[in-house]
């Protein structure tokens, strides 16, 4: 998952990053509404977590910008303030949910996976397609009730081939879900990692849960039936 930080508070914003790094998420950092623009404009994003009192552009404009603009993805803002106007106001602008400062990160974590779960169509943590079930609040994945281990790596891509199960996700957004900014990318790498997956996922061969189109990218398929 790709999300965008917007905050002016460097050790706040450092924090977010890095745990949410440690967490599996590809992340950018903005630290006023130009750069959160910029970002947000010029990357595929699957959420973004935006201050309200930022410098250069509030973050109520910068929600603004970007529903005019037609960026979608969900948007969770930040405020230190408790008037209940400047929450609906918020609301109203174009974002998602609200999370008022100090709070916990844990709870940051709770309300973006809801987010990102409502996006993608799903209710509940556990992605459930025949035999394979992906637990996204856990991080764990069972494949006809057995365990199976993963690199973080791997979740990442399977993770959101699952959330966008019976959809082509290209391998450029894939490769913009698993890797950062400033890492050394390589598309081979992604097709080590889909091979890995579809041996972890299906050692027999009998499911073929992960179909390759060609020049289109990957699909995870839906079952007739099962729950996604």
């Amino acid at each position: 998952m790709h999300i965008l930080i917007v905050e002016d508070e460097a050790r706040l914003r450092e924090d977010l990053r890095d745990r949410l790094r440690g967490n599996g998420y590809v992340v950018d950092v903005a630290a006023d509404g130009e750069e959160g623009l910029y970002y947000g404009e010029e990357f595929p994003l699957d959420l973004a977590v935006i201050d309200i009192g930022l410098p250069k552009m509030s973050g109520l404009e910068l929600v603004r910008r970007f529903r005019a603009n037609g960026r979608h993805f969900p948007i969770l803002i930040l405020t230190a303030r408790r008037n209940w106007r400047d929450k609906v106001e918020g609301l109203e602008t174009g974002a998602d949910d609200y999370l008022v400062k100090p709070f916990r990160f844990e709870e940051l974590q709770a309300r973006m996976n809801a987010l990102l779960r409502r996006a993608a169509g799903w209710s509940k943590p556990v992605i459930d397609c025949g035999p394979v079930s992906l637990d996204t609040g856990r991080q764990t994945l069972t494949v006809a009730g057995q365990p199976v281990e993963l690199t973080a790596f791997e979740y990442r891509v399977l993770e959101h081939l699952m959330l966008h199960a019976g959809q082509v996700v290209s391998k450029a957004e894939l490769t913009d879900n698993i890797y950062d900014q400033d890492y050394d990318r390589n598309s081979n790498v992604l097709e080590v990692f889909i091979g890995r997956l579809r041996r972890k996922l299906d050692p027999d061969n009998r499911i073929k849960p992960i179909e390759t189109l060609r020049g289109r990218g990957y699909r995870f398929r839906r079952e007739t039936g099962a729950e996604c």
